[in-house]
């Protein structure tokens, strides 16, 4: 049986970073940590944001996030949050930040480490609904974890894993598309392709939700004829607000489960000594698992192209493919800098992941080995 439930208040259009101290005020949180990265406090939003959060309030700063949250950088703000006796966390920026802030709200009133919490380690019943408030203030249009209820972290023993509870999902979420107008092209395309693999594999997910597939089609309706203009001017409004809009509603579907693309890219992700963007790892993957899953989906996959605006008959694996070429990302593996020796290891951690059950055809590690090498050689 499917649990249906849609629980988060959003607070979602220009303008809404100002109802910040509002939200604030509703949780009665009063010192705040602020959990971002310092790409955020260079560019100037972190400024922004603290603008609309009065003098009165007394506000804390982490800004050591990693491009990949880890289980050290969530110690790390946690001992921030516990020195200044804060009382609750604002999340800034994309879903590095977000998910680092949920380990610290989870850490904030439940012993560690974060590995007895993992969703493959049995954690969900382990959490609790005493946990800090949080709200998420979104700065990218991609993982929608403001909306979320995981947080996908590398653990101290180097594996990439879920934590998932509905107790994590942000108290509220804040979803400007102002925040989004100076965002680049490169990580406007990679958190782009990020909400479009979401709207895509929680569609094609085993579970049956019907609600949220309909929310997921629209979803990508949305990404799909918005992010070309969004990479290409990065000032238009309108594209900014429906790539939010998408990339919320793809996170809003994370109940139904994802697929092999995420299997694939969370343990790529946790790869050390090369820095790999979530969303572009997505990107990369989706045309190859396409392929693979396209026996069992029925007539799914037409309904994926008549979203995405696609003529009868195309081959929606080519479409991506074609769309990953005309905003910048890399064609392959091998081009983000990814060698041949890790492989065989991610192919077997894929079987591990948490997104792997929920695959709509069911992969074996010999399945992800050959998605690998398919998308080392390119699409």
């Amino acid at each position: 049986m499917a649990v249906i439930s849609y629980l988060t208040k959003i607070q979602f259009d220009f303008g809404a970073i100002k109802l910040l101290a509002d939200e604030m005020k509703l949780l009665g949180i009063t010192r705040p940590l602020i959990v971002t990265d310092q790409g955020l406090v260079k560019s100037g939003v972190l400024d922004t944001i603290r603008a609309h959060i009065p003098n009165d309030f007394d506000v804390s700063i982490f800004d050591g996030t990693p491009e990949n949250p880890t289980e050290a950088a969530t110690r790390a703000a946690l001992a921030v949050y516990k020195e200044n006796k804060c009382d609750g966390i604002i999340a800034v920026g994309g879903g590095s930040s977000m998910d680092l802030a949920k380990g610290v709200r989870l850490l904030a009133t439940h012993d560690g480490p974060l590995a007895q919490y993992a969703m493959v380690e049995g954690g969900v019943p382990r959490i609790r609904p005493d946990i800090a408030k949080l709200i998420a203030v979104a700065t990218t249009s991609g993982t929608g974890s403001e909306v979320g209820r995981g947080a996908v972290i590398v653990l101290e023993d180097g594996r990439k894993l879920a934590i998932v509870s509905p107790h994590l999902i942000p108290n509220v979420a804040i979803n400007d598309p102002e925040l989004t107008l100076g965002l680049p092209a490169f990580l406007t395309a990679g958190t782009g392709m990020d909400a479009i693999t979401h709207c895509i594999e929680t569609f094609l997910a085993t579970a049956v939700n019907p609600p949220a597939d309909g929310i997921a089609l629209e979803g990508l309706r949305l990404a799909t004829r918005s992010i070309e203009t969004a990479v290409k001017d990065g000032s238009d409004r309108q594209a900014r607000w429906e790539m939010m809009m998408g990339s919320m509603m793809g996170a809003m579907c994370f109940q139904k489960g994802l697929g092999a693309v995420h299997a694939l890219s969370h343990p790529l992700g946790a790869l050390k000594g090369v820095r790999l963007h979530h969303g572009t790892l997505n990107a990369v993957f989706l045309p190859a698992v396409l392929r693979f899953n396209r026996p069992v989906v029925g007539d799914k996959y037409d309904r994926v192209a008549q979203a995405m605006g696609l003529p009868d008959g195309t081959d929606i694996a080519d479409a991506i493919a074609d769309l990953n070429a005309r905003i910048g990302i890399p064609a392959s593996l091998r081009e983000m800098g990814v060698g041949d020796d890790a492989l065989d290891a991610i192919a077997e951690a894929a079987t591990k992941d948490h997104a792997h059950p929920t695959n709509p055809r069911k992969a074996t590690r010999e399945d992800y080995r050959k998605l690998l090498d398919e998308a080392m050689a390119g699409n």
